[in-house]
C-alpha cells in the first residue's frame, strides 16, 4: 500500500505542538515528510520500572509521527543503559545489571501502551546491535567523533571544576545512542531537552557514516509535583501505574504556576482554552484550584477513563474537602503482635524503603488512627482496624 502524502496543516500540528526545537530545522523536515515515508525514534533506557508522565510526553510525539503512518521506533536501551546516560548528572550513574534491566522491562509495553498502539509503533532493543560491536567497531565509530567535543560537555565541565571525576564510559554514552540512528537508518529522532547533546552526536554519525541527514525534534521537560524536575529519585513524580485516585490527587498538588505547562504538554485541550486559562489566572479571574481539578480529571481520563476520572474527583472531594476517611482502604494482614513503626509503614507498602518511611515521620506525614506519629523509634500494636496514614492520599488498614 503506497504512503499517503500528509496534508501541510496535519504536518504543522506535529511539528508544532510540544516541540521545543527542531534541528537543523522545522522547515527541512516537513519538506521531508511531505515527500516521502520517514524512518524516527524514540530511545528510552531502562533505568527504572516505571514510566511517568515526563515520559509521556515524547511518548505521545512518537504516536504523533505513527498515527500519520511514518515508520516509528520505540528503542528501549538495554545496551546504552549499561553505560549509564550522564546527561544532567552529577555523578556517574552506579552500574546495572542484566537481571535488573530484564525486571525493569517487564511491564514496560504496557505502561507505554496507554499512549502508544503497537499496531502502529515498533519496539525495538539497541542491545541487540551494541552488545555485538568488537572493538573494530568501536574504534570505527570513536574515530567520527572529537574527544574535546564530548569533553566540552556542560556537565563534565561543570564536574571537573569542581574536582569531579568524568569516567571514561560516560564518554562512550553518547556514541553509543548516536550509533543507534546508524544501525537503524533513521531520519529523525525525538528526545527530551536534555538529550540534545547525545542526539547531535547522532546526527554527526549519520552524516560520516551513512551519509545521511538525521533530523532531531526535542520536547520540553515537564517539572514533578513539587516543582522541581520529574526524576524517579526525587519521588516527585506522576507514575503511568499510578492508581487514579493518586494520580488525581498529586495532579491537584502541583504549585500553581505549573498548571499551564501540564495543561500544554500532558493534555489535547485547545492552545485557543489554554490561552484563555492563562490570562483568567493572570487577572485573578479564575480560581488556580477549579483549573487544577479539570487538569486532574482530563489526565486521569487519559489513562484511565471518564468514569474512572469522576470517582476520582468524588474520592479526593471526600478525603480534602470533607475530612472523611476513603471509601475503600486496602486491608493488610500482620501476623506480628508488634512492629516498629518504620516496619509497619514497609510492610503497609505505603512506602518504599524504611528511610522513607523515617523521613516522613520526621516530617510529620504519618498518622495512626488520626494521631501524628513524630518517633520513628515506636514500636506499636498491631490491632484489627487501625488505619494508617501517610501524606493525605496513601492510606492502608491492618485486617
Amino acid at each position: 500500500m503506497p504512503f499517503k502524502i500528509h496534508q501541510s496543516k496535519k504536518i504543522e500540528e506535529v511539528l508544532t505542538r510540544r516541540v521545543e526545537k527542531i534541528l537543523p530545522n522545522k522547515d527541512g523536515l516537513k519538506s521531508l515528510m511531505q515527500k516521502r515515508k520517514i524512518r524516527l525514534y524514540l530511545g528510552i533506557d531502562p533505568t527504572g520500572s516505571q514510566l511517568h508522565l515526563g515520559h509521556s510526553i515524547t511518548l505521545r510525539k512518537l504516536q504523533e509521527f505513527a498515527d500519520l503512518g511514518y515508520d516509528a521506533i520505540l528503542l528501549i536501551g538495554t545496551g546504552t543503559v549499561l553505560a549509564g546516560d550522564p546527561s544532567d548528572k552529577d555523578k556517574a550513574r552506579p552500574p546495572i545489571t542484566k537481571e535488573k534491566i530484564e525486571e525493569n522491562i517487564k511491564t514496560w509495553k504496557k505502561q507505554a501502551g496507554k499512549i502508544l498502539d503497537f499496531s502502529k509503533v515498533t519496539i525495538m532493543y539497541n542491545g541487540d546491535w551494541l552488545l555485538n560491536l568488537g572493538l573494530k567497531d568501536i574504534i570505527e565509530i570513536a574515530s567520527h567523533v572529537s574527544a574535546i567535543k564530548l569533553f566540552q560537555r556542560d556537565m563534565f565541565r561543570r564536574r571537573l571544576e569542581q574536582g569531579d571525576t568524568v569516567w571514561m564510559h560516560e564518554t562512550l554514552y553518547p556514541l553509543l545512542q548516536g550509533y543507534d540512528s546508524v544501525a537503524m537508518n533513521v531520519d529523525l529522532e525525538i528526545g527530551g531537552t536534555d538529550q540534545t547533546f547525545n542526539m547531535l552526536i547522532g546526527r554527526e554519525l549519520m552524516e560520516k557514516m551513512k551519509h545521511k541527514e538525521k533530523f532531531i525534534l526535542t520536547c520540553p521537560m515537564i517539572l514533578g509535583i513539587d516543582g522541581k524536575q520529574m526524576s524517579k529519585t526525587s519521588g516527585n513524580c506522576v507514575w503511568l501505574t499510578d492508581v487514579p485516585k493518586e494520580m488525581f490527587g498529586k495532579i491537584m498538588s502541583i504549585p500553581d504556576n505549573l498548571i499551564i505547562s501540564y495543561f500544554e504538554l500532558l493534555t489535547d485541550f485547545p492552545i485557543s482554552s489554554i490561552q484563555k486559562y492563562k490570562k483568567n489566572l493572570l487577572e485573578k479571574k479564575i480560581n488556580p484550584r477549579d483549573l487544577k481539578e479539570k487538569l486532574a480529571l482530563e489526565i486521569v481520563k487519559i489513562y484511565y477513563s471518564e468514569t474512572i476520572a469522576q470517582e476520582a474527583a468524588k474520592e479526593f472531594q471526600r478525603i480534602f474537602k470533607e475530612k472523611k476517611m476513603p471509601l475503600e482502604i486496602p486491608e493488610l494482614k500482620i501476623k506480628e503482635k508488634t512492629l516498629n513503626i518504620l516496619e509497619l509503614l514497609t510492610k503497609a507498602k505505603l512506602v518504599s524503603s524504611k528511610s522513607e518511611a523515617k523521613r516522613l515521620i520526621l516530617q510529620k506525614a504519618v498518622k495512626i488512627d488520626g494521631q501524628l506519629k513524630e518517633d520513628w523509634r515506636e514500636v506499636l500494636k498491631t490491632k484489627k482496624g487501625i488505619v494508617i496514614q501517610v501524606g493525605k492520599r496513601r492510606f492502608a488498614k491492618i485486617g
